[in-house]
């Protein structure tokens, strides 16, 4: 269920193939999921996270 919400609020925002920690919040807070359901889905599907604000990914 949260991965239909997940995908959705990606599409609408169109996020394909890279997403940044800002944008992967801000899509956590629209689909009212967990930051870390985000990331795992992020993970599942290839997506890149890019512009870490902890400097994790690059």
């Amino acid at each position: 269920m949260s991965d239909e919400k997940i995908k959705k609020a990606l599409q609408e925002a169109g996020i394909v193939e890279i997403i940044t920690c800002t944008q992967a919040f801000t899509i956590a807070e629209k689909a009212k999921v967990s930051r870390s359901a985000v990331g795992e889905y992020c993970t599942k599907n290839r997506i890149k996270i890019r512009g870490c604000q902890l400097g994790c990914f690059k």
